[in-house]
This record gives structure tokens, sequence and C-alpha cells, in this order.
């Protein structure tokens, strides 16, 4: 029983002092804290990409981003639909891909 005592007032005192320690260096952290570069100061570079040529009548459904490509899944006019494949670094054109419903 004795042994027992001494182990719950061994972990109290870890305890408080564990805690004191986080309190000190959550403050030691505050008042050293180096200020931040203002979000104003960093400009992005403009982007300009060629516009995307879509088919007379035709409207993007869904996108999907791949790692240097750029997915649309687009329904022209008269209902058919197709994925068009653009490059993301030039916004080039790389390919056309029918969808068709199997018989």
């Amino acid at each position: 029983m004795r042994a027992l005592r001494i182990l719950v007032v061994v972990m109290g005192v870890m305890l408080v002092g564990g805690f004191i320690a986080l309190v000190v260096s959550i403050a030691y952290m505050a008042k050293h804290r180096q200020a931040a570069a203002p979000v104003a100061a960093v400009v992005p570079a403009p982007y300009a990409a060629p516009p995307i040529e879509l088919p007379a009548g035709a409207h993007i459904e869904t996108m999907a981003l791949g790692a240097d490509r750029l997915v649309l899944n687009i329904i022209t006019q008269d209902g058919n639909r197709e994925l068009l494949v653009l490059d993301l670094a030039s916004g080039r054109r790389l390919g056309t891909i029918p969808l068709r419903a199997a018989p």
C-alpha cells in the first residue's frame, strides 16, 4: 500500500511538472516567434494561356485535374460526349476522346 501511495505522488509530481514545462515552452515560443512575410508582398506571376476552343453549343460537364493534364468532359450540342485533354503548362489541346455508348 505504501508503494502505491509513493507511485501516485511521483506520477502527480510528473504530471504537474510536465504541464509547467508545456506552459513555459509555449510562452517561450510565443515570445521568440519570427514575423511571417506579409501575404500582400507575394505577387504571383500572371498566368496567360490561349483560350480553349469548344465546339459550337458544347458545354463543360465536369473537369479532372492530373499532375500536368486537365481533362474536360464536354457535352456537344447534339448530345454526344467527348473528353478534351489539355496540357496545363501551355494550355495546348493534347487530344480529344469521343465517348460512345456500347450497342
